[in-house]
């Protein structure tokens, strides 16, 4: 009776010990347990298991993240578009016809239904006056100098406080399981490369996104390259798989996004055969973020949304799935 007791003692002490052993190592901590957890785990798992009949090699495990609302906060506006907000205010002095001209008189005067109603043209002409007219070394300095600095206006915290948690925790463990983890934004490639290593551990190398023209000019005997108030390639909608066959060479085997401007690149990544992954991020927590989905004006989701019922892709509800949508920093 004695050796029995002590079995099940023993027993009982083991599944403690499991439990214990399988809560540390949880991938995916800051996740709920549902169906969008257990379907990132159960792909990462199948194709990364030799003999498995969906076994992925190394060399062909690419993840591709879009950044602005799936990686970070993209509401009220995009990070970007505040920067380039206050580069305006910044650089007024030097350009006093700005007072009367808009759409920089709408930045300066606060106009934002005026701002708005320039729609894409007035962005597009605010982000080539303050992103040109520098070396990319002096323009990532900017940014990162803004960066450390500027704050959220709802949340009074910097932006890159504003990360959500569970995505760095998806891309560490993906980079644990082999894989080559990519930003693929519709956002400036110079403007993410300036924080990309520092806040998702992604290098400069891995980051896909829209650019200005650079030139390549010899000032002051030196060899430069100069950023110009022009378009070189915008790596949103149908431009994201563009790019990706540009920069990266492979076609994904995982995406991630979260609006409309992701569709194509999950289509693309989803639709080549063999095991693949498509996860669009639905802000649904209007509470301890935002909540948007198909009216939105910025991070729109409504397409991709549709077609993810028909293409089996997984939606990650943020106020169901997510036990803390932003990092505790100390």
């Amino acid at each position: 009776m004695r050796n029995c007791l002590s079995r099940f003692g023993t027993i009982a002490l083991l599944s403690v010990w499991i439990s214990a052993a399988l809560a540390q190592t949880d991938p995916l901590p800051s996740w709920n347990d549902g169906a969008a957890k257990q379907a990132i785990v159960a792909f990462v798992t199948d194709v990364t298991r030799e003999g498995s009949p969906d076994f992925v090699p190394a060399p062909d495990r690419v993840a591709t993240f879009d950044n602005d609302g799936t990686l970070w906060i993209e509401q009220p506006i995009y990070v970007q578009f505040a920067f380039a907000l206050d580069r305006v205010k910044e650089l007024a002095p030097q350009h006093p016809e700005w007072k009367d001209k808009q759409p920089f008189k709408a930045v300066l005067e606060g106009d934002m239904a005026t701002l708005a109603a320039a729609g894409e043209h007035g962005a597009v002409e605010i982000v080539a006056a303050t992103h040109a007219g520098m070396t990319p070394e002096q323009f990532i300095g900017m940014v990162k100098t803004w960066i450390a600095s500027a704050k959220h206006p709802r949340f009074d915290r910097h932006y890159e406080d504003l990360v959500y948690q569970p995505m760095l925790e998806v891309l560490a463990y993906m980079r644990a399981s082999g894989f080559k983890t990519f930003i693929v934004s519709g956002g400036g490639i110079e403007f993410m490369r300036a924080f990309a290593q520092k806040s998702y551990g992604i290098p400069p190398d891995q980051v896909v996104g829209s650019s200005i023209v650079t030139k390549f000019e010899t000032r002051d005997g030196k060899p430069t390259l100069f950023r110009l108030p022009q378009v070189n390639f915008v790596d949103d909608g149908p431009g994201k798989p563009v790019g990706i066959n540009q920069h990266i060479g492979l076609r994904p085997i995982a995406a991630f996004g979260n609006s409309d401007g992701d569709l194509q690149m999950l289509q693309w990544t989803t639709g080549s055969g063999g095991r693949r992954l498509g996860v669009l991020v639905h802000h649904t927590d209007a509470e301890r973020e935002y909540a948007y989905d198909r009216n939105s004006k910025v991070g729109r989701l409504d397409k991709a949304l549709d077609a993810a019922a028909t293409d089996r892709w997984t939606v990650v509800d943020m106020k169901r799935d997510w036990k803390t949508i932003f990092p505790v920093r100390p």
